[in-house]
């Protein structure tokens, strides 16, 4: 009987470690998880937002540099026709073209939308460059905010 005994209290502890966990054990563990979440998610995406802003500033910023050394060559800034795509292949029948200016293909902005130029600008004797935002539209605040070369 002793034998029996062993053997009795050896499958009871078996069956309670394979019991598994109970309903409220998984709806606290399911509230603890929903609840950093909640505080974590939001933070990490005004950090998405604010990187997206940088890199829209950065990326103006290089094309105001590049159309400098465009019109240290060529005399003069791209017509809004010729666009920024005058930084990489030459407009037809410009003299004195050294191009390209840019490594790369003109990227778009951030959120996917194409920049905006314009020249002769409204903002002095620069173009005007603009990225419109995450909402691709004038004007907004915060993620919809524009990005503007002259400010």
């Amino acid at each position: 009987m002793r034998n029996a005994t062993k053997e009795e209290n050896g499958r009871k502890a078996k069956r309670k470690r394979a019991r598994g966990f109970t309903l409220i054990e998984l709806i606290v563990v399911i509230l603890i998880l929903g609840l950093l979440a909640g505080l974590v998610v939001p933070r990490l995406f005004k950090h998405v937002s604010q990187a997206k802003l940088s890199t829209a500033k950065a990326q103006i910023s290089a094309f105001q540099t590049a159309l400098g050394a465009y019109k240290l060559d060529t005399g003069n800034f791209p017509t809004s026709e010729q666009g920024l795509q005058a930084l990489r292949t030459a407009p037809t029948g410009l003299k004195n073209w050294n191009g390209p200016y840019l490594p790369k293909e003109i990227p778009m902005d951030p959120w996917g939308n194409p920049y905006f130029y314009k020249y002769p600008g409204d903002h002095g004797d620069e173009p005007d460059m603009i990225s419109y935002g995450a909402d691709g539209r004038p004007g907004g605040e915060g993620e919809n905010a524009d990005v503007l070369s002259w400010k």
